[in-house]
């Protein structure tokens, strides 16, 4: 008896028993409050006759989008989950090609910001200065009050590339650029694409072996070839041997050439990009660009001076210097930052409500007025944007631990 009263007064003063403890009474404080707060939002919504019914999905929606996918069918008389799916799928578009271009100007302009070069330094960080200490929904602004809206109307004279006068009155160009937004040239699917889609799912298998094989081969020599650009010209070569096998074989190539003509204040052909997307997109590639240059920045400098130093002893060109030396250790301090970047910019897209463009949070905000469903509303928004940061932060750890150093 007595020994076991010691027992329990010891443990009292246990680390691991105080830590577990701490763990079990915050979770129960934490579950104590969220059951108050939903209790309380539960019998608010009875007193008012709205509680929680997502039944209001499959009713009309009874408004129009200025911007759907070509792959997508909606009008007026679409329910509203249809309507989401819209919104869903314009967020995946500008937040997918934003994160591209932003990483693509990101890696630019903080790797000038090091070079030895002082005017490429200089312009550098006069980028990353103004666009980060300038708000990003006035830059969104900006964009498209400043400069898409008033760029040239059609029937004055917009920025053109190629353009060609038929006889019937109309003009076409490879590339459009007025205050309806830009048009450009672009394939159309023919006939023999499904044929032509075998191939690209060969091509891609083709430059998955090679990619893979060169990897097996880098680890086991030392070796360092063009991976990427090996797997790509794989790609390449056996899409372009696809693409005449089946041109042969069906008598037309599996894309046609669609070239915008503009008749009068209308554009057909092509592909098109409305103002409100390319501003949108462009003020988050900016604005998301420089705050990625600063971590690009931070990571190629933490790299030893000595290692840089070696490189150039060895007589590696500066071009080689980054590619096998510098930047293999920069990554291990760009991407944790960088998952955060990726983050900010696809929950910055919200912000597209103040420019026009039908993005989810634009239009589950069009709904939530037509409804009054506030609830359901918010947790469509709120699991959409959880799942995106979610997998956005699984793929980003993933590539985390496959280029860390293991330590033996």
């Amino acid at each position: 008896m007595f020994q076991r009263q010691i027992s329990w007064r010891t443990l009292w003063r246990d680390e691991r028993f105080l830590r577990v403890f701490g763990q079990i009474v915050f979770l129960l404080v934490v579950l104590a409050v969220g059951r108050y707060l939903y209790i309380n939002m539960y019998r608010a919504l009875e007193q008012r006759s709205l509680l929680p019914d997502f039944s209001f999905l499959n009713t009309t929606a009874g408004f129009h989008i200025g911007e759907v996918p070509s792959f997508l069918e909606y009008s007026g008389e679409s329910t509203n989950k249809e309507a989401l799916i819209v919104g869903l799928f314009n967020t995946l578009r500008v937040s997918f090609w934003g994160i591209i271009f932003a990483t693509i100007v990101g890696v630019i302009v903080g790797t000038a910001r090091v070079l030895p070069n002082p005017l490429a330094r200089f312009l550098a960080t006069v980028y990353v200065e103004f666009l980060r200490n300038v708000p990003l929904l006035v830059l969104l602004v900006f964009w498209y009050r400043g400069v898409f809206i008033v760029l040239p109307k059609l029937t004055e004279n917009p920025i053109v590339i190629g353009r060609k006068v038929n006889p019937d009155g109309t003009w076409q160009a490879w590339l459009v650029l007025s205050n309806r937004g830009m048009a450009m040239a672009w394939g159309e699917p023919t006939e023999a694409w499904p044929a032509y889609r075998l191939w690209l799912v060969l091509a891609l298998v083709a430059a998955v072996v090679v990619y893979i094989g060169l990897s097996i081969y880098a680890r086991r020599t030392g070796r360092a070839p063009l991976t990427l650009l090996w797997a790509l010209g794989a790609f390449l070569a056996v899409a372009a041997v696809g693409w005449g096998v089946v041109t042969l074989t069906h008598g037309q190539a599996p894309l046609s050439l669609s070239v915008p003509y503009v008749k009068r204040r209308l554009v057909k052909g092509g592909i098109r990009f409305t103002p409100e997307f390319l501003a949108l997109l462009s003020g988050l590639v900016l604005y998301t660009g420089a705050y990625i240059a600063e971590v690009v920045r931070a990571g190629l400098q933490s790299v030893s001076k000595g290692q840089i130093e070696a490189a150039r002893a060895l007589g590696l060109p500066t071009f080689q210097t980054l590619r096998f030396v510098v930047f293999p250790q920069a990554l291990r301090v760009i991407v944790p930052p960088l998952t955060s970047q990726y983050l900010n910019l696809t929950k910055n897209s919200t912000l597209a409500v103040a420019i026009g463009y039908p993005d989810l949070f634009n239009v589950a905000g069009t709904i939530f007025n037509q409804t009054g469903r506030s609830i359901e509303v918010i947790l469509i928004i709120m699991g959409v944007y959880l799942s995106f940061s979610l997998i956005t932060s699984a793929f980003m750890n993933w590539y985390n631990r496959k280029i860390r150093i293991v330590e033996r």
